[in-house]
């Protein structure tokens, strides 16, 4: 089915959006904004859960959000590359959605398959728009389109924001979003291994790093956002 969507936020995992951005996206739902969330993987090498589980997390997770579509393109965990192959599932969805906004992966951080996301789907988005690229969806040709703004989360390490938005209002909203992914945070029930994201410690870390962000621009929580391309206004006072 095709859709048009307002923001298109990709992830190399599910879950990657609910820790980075998931206050924003929150933020524009409730503005009446249509989003929509890719995730390249599964998450089937994650260490705790499985693929299965985390499908059905992900669903629990999009209805918090108020997502108005979820898709997966099952690449592979911690394998996928950057080829052809892998740029033209990303090109369908992006020609699929039409966003005017698309957000991707952090450019750099701990996890290899983050910042390879997040260049995979940059390119992709570029590529998207060159008409000379045929691409089909269900069996239709595609139209090319490139979204007006590519945007990146950050993620585990920090980078200076190129902006923050205002999520205080979203917090507790986006820590539902999380904790949806029950598999693979903290559950003092659970027998599975302990990770660098299970331990209690670590929602500590994910409300001092929005503090910090909040903390910015005056507000109580925030997340940051990098730009590699300079955005432009017509209107100054949007900026106040």
């Amino acid at each position: 089915m095709n859709q048009k969507l307002d923001i298109l936020a990709f992830a190399a995992h599910p879950d990657d959006v609910e820790l980075s951005c998931s206050g924003t996206l929150i933020k524009m739902a409730k503005a009446g904004k249509k989003l929509g969330i890719v995730d390249l993987t599964q998450g089937e090498l994650g260490t705790r859960g499985s693929a299965e589980l985390r499908m059905v997390e992900a669903a629990n997770s999009s209805e918090i959000m108020g997502l108005s579509a979820r898709e997966n393109l099952k690449m592979a965990d911690g394998f996928f590359e950057i080829n052809n192959q892998n740029k033209l599932k990303v090109i369908e969805q992006i020609r699929r959605f039409k966003p005017q906004i698309l957000i991707a992966n952090a450019l750099n951080d701990r996890h290899i398959d983050h910042a390879r996301g997040a260049r995979l789907v940059a390119d992709a988005a570029f590529l998207s728009g060159l008409r000379k690229i045929e691409t089909q969806w269900n069996g239709e040709a595609q139209e090319a389109w490139r979204p007006k703004v590519v945007l990146h989360y950050i993620q585990d390490r920090f980078m200076t924001p190129s902006f923050i938005v205002d999520i205080s209002e979203e917090w507790n909203t986006k820590v539902d979003s999380i904790k949806a992914f029950s598999s693979q945070f903290y559950d003092p029930n659970s027998n599975e291994p302990k990770t660098p994201i299970s331990g209690e410690d670590f929602f500590d870390f994910l409300r001092g790093r929005a503090k910090e962000m909040g903390r910015l621009i005056g507000a109580e929580f925030g997340e940051g956002f990098v730009c590699e391309r300079p955005i432009g206004i017509n209107d100054l006072t949007l900026l106040a």
